[in-house]
């Protein structure tokens, strides 16, 4: 049944042919599940459909994925033969649950400048294209920049110090600048098309960072609520990515001084209950000592609040303080 249903495509549902299925790519519909997860009046609405042809492929498709409630032991089945990506530090693969980045989920750091965000998506960029046993996914990495902050030089430099094919490397990783927020969710929606069309193995996606358009582009608290609706949006675009076609995603975002905290760390991340609520890990990275970053599990479903000590080096991010 499963090879079934990878093997099915939009026009073996009832009502739906080649015009039709255009017409749902280009909205950004591109399997089943995205059939079955509407309802027949927004399919009927997207696709040109009446609401009785939109209902029986919206039936047909639930039909063929089985929908519906299943035990914990499916679920956690499921959950042991998930992919993880190595951070290149074993402290931090530890405090994300013990293999690295989740594959399905989306995982945040934020904290302030200089303190290993964008190290670390580096990395993952390189560490995606190895092999399983050595902590890979052997796949590709989609590098979305909306702060100017990729360096295919740091590519080359990490790859070099770690003994791999730095052209092939860099070949691995499918980049793009994006200009403003719309361009950064239209990237996202891109992603869609290269992994179901063009057959593309990507397997993780990093945005550094997340907030940079969203937050010069609605500035002020009279902007706020329309900032959070299209971040709102923007964020479960990147959750029906990372659930529906089995990657990784790591966003990086922004932080500011929180007025209200007297005592302790001020240092809060920005994007409100909605980036929290979203984000299935949620680390902060801070600066510690003698050149040393500090990282720390803030939120998880499965994972108690922890941190760990990491260094950057030539070679990405360790567990050992360098050695001039």
């Amino acid at each position: 049944m499963a090879k079934e249903k990878k093997e099915l495509d939009l026009t073996d549902l009832p009502g739906i042919g080649p015009a039709v299925a255009t017409k749902l790519k280009e909205a950004g519909i591109v399997n089943l599940m995205g059939i079955a997860v509407l309802s027949p009046a927004e399919l009927a609405d997207t696709a040109g459909l009446t609401e009785v042809t939109a209902r029986k492929a919206i039936q047909a498709a639930r039909k063929v994925l089985d929908l519906g409630f299943r035990d914990a032991s499916e679920c956690m089945e499921k959950r042991e033969k998930l992919i993880y990506i190595t951070t290149g530090s074993k402290n931090v693969d530890t405090l994300l649950g013990g293999k690295g980045l989740e594959a399905g989920s989306i995982t945040e750091a934020y904290g302030a400048y200089g303190s290993g965000k964008s190290q670390i998506a580096h990395s993952l960029a390189v560490n995606v294209q190895l092999p399983l046993e050595q902590g890979g996914a052997d796949g590709m990495a989609i590098f979305i920049d909306s702060e100017g902050t990729f360096r295919p030089e740091r590519i080359k430099q990490i790859a070099a110090a770690r003994g791999l094919d730095t052209e092939k490397i860099l070949k691995g990783i499918l980049t793009a600048r994006s200009f403003n927020s719309d361009h950064q969710m239209l990237l996202v929606d891109k992603i869609f098309e290269m992994i179901q069309e063009q057959k593309i193995p990507i397997k993780v996606v990093i945005v550094d960072s997340l907030m940079s358009h969203f937050r010069a582009e609605f500035a002020g608290r009279g902007m706020l609520a329309d900032r959070q609706q299209k971040l709102n949006k923007h964020i479960h675009s990147l959750l029906k990515l990372a659930e529906q076609c089995n990657v990784a995603v790591y966003i990086t975002n922004q932080v500011m001084a929180n007025p209200a905290v007297l005592f302790g760390d001020p240092t809060t991340a920005i994007g409100g209950h909605i980036l929290a609520h979203a984000s299935h890990y949620r680390m902060y990275l801070r600066r510690g000592k003698s050149g040393s970053r500090v990282a720390k599990m803030i939120d998880a479903p499965n994972l108690p609040e922890n941190e760990t000590v990491f260094w950057i080096y030539s070679g990405g991010v360790t567990d050992a303080e360098p050695k001039d």
